[in-house]
């Protein structure tokens, strides 16, 4: 079931405006509203949620390497007023921010899905994956997946923020779709939710900058495809790389590309 954007999110003009206004609706009692809606974590009334977590993934698009999800969980809603959509970042700024987001945030995970599973899965359901993934790095109960290929990068946990060993955790999910697998009460989609709640935005720059930055290892091992330039998407120089050499092992077989209409051999 896809989604619309939530009526007390459709006039916020920035992420912090937009994560104000989620952490509010996370905290709200039956409409009844919370004292403390910009501090979740130290709500004085009985909040439905102690921890506002933003998600959102990197990757989709790609004719080759992982998908990367991310979960992270802000000090504060204001804390770093340039957070906004990654896409909207150059890389150079991406980058330059990279350790700050990662200070900002009170806990955070990125994990990923494999090519392999990609391919096992379909996309949809691999992001799901690196998103369960990361919620699971970060303590979320009810989650028991199996160990990515790519290392889990953690800071923190839920448990820790919150200061209680099973905290009420309310997901902002970038897109139109809930996360499968994981309990609907607790995720609110929010389309173009990068652009919209911080915590959000902050999850698209770390899983950006992180692929990325996997992209570039895997441009030393494959130096004729341009990912360090392209990060596996359909670039000329990658479809024409793909003619010539044909597919390497981080390439997703799954994803049927109309432009490449000579049969390639593998590496």
């Amino acid at each position: 079931m896809k989604f619309k954007l939530p009526e007390f999110l459709e006039d916020v003009s920035t992420p912090i405006e937009g994560e104000v206004a989620m952490r509010k609706f996370a905290c709200d009692i039956a409409g009844s509203g919370c004292s403390r809606s910009l501090d979740l974590f130290a709500a004085e009334e009985a909040p439905r949620a102690d921890i506002l977590v933003g998600i959102d993934e990197v990757g989709r698009g790609p004719l080759a390497g992982p998908v990367v999800a991310c979960a992270a969980v802000l000090k504060a809603p204001d804390i770093m007023p340039a957070l906004n959509d990654s896409k909207k970042l150059s890389r150079k700024k991406r980058e330059a921010m990279f350790d700050d987001v990662k200070d900002a945030c009170a806990c955070y995970a990125i994990a990923s899905a494999s090519v392999e599973e990609i391919d096992k899965m379909n996309i949809l359901e691999a992001d799901f994956l690196a998103m369960r993934r990361a919620l699971q790095a970060l303590g979320l109960p009810g989650i028991s997946e199996s160990a990515p290929e790519i290392p889990v990068e953690v800071k923190g946990s839920f448990a820790e923020v919150a200061g209680k060993p099973v905290p009420r955790v309310f997901i902002a999910v970038d897109g139109n779709l809930k996360i499968r697998n994981v309990p609907a009460e607790m995720q609110m989609p929010v389309v173009k939710g990068d652009g919209r709640i911080a915590s959000i935005s902050a999850a698209s720059i770390l899983a950006k900058v992180f692929r990325d930055r996997y992209m570039d290892k895997l441009a030393e091992t494959y130096p004729a495809y341009g990912f360090e330039k392209n990060a596996g998407y359909g670039s000329k120089t990658h479809l024409d790389a793909i003619r010539k050499f044909g597919f390497t092992p981080e390439h997703r077989r799954s994803f049927h590309v109309k432009e490449l209409d000579c049969a390639c051999s593998d590496n």
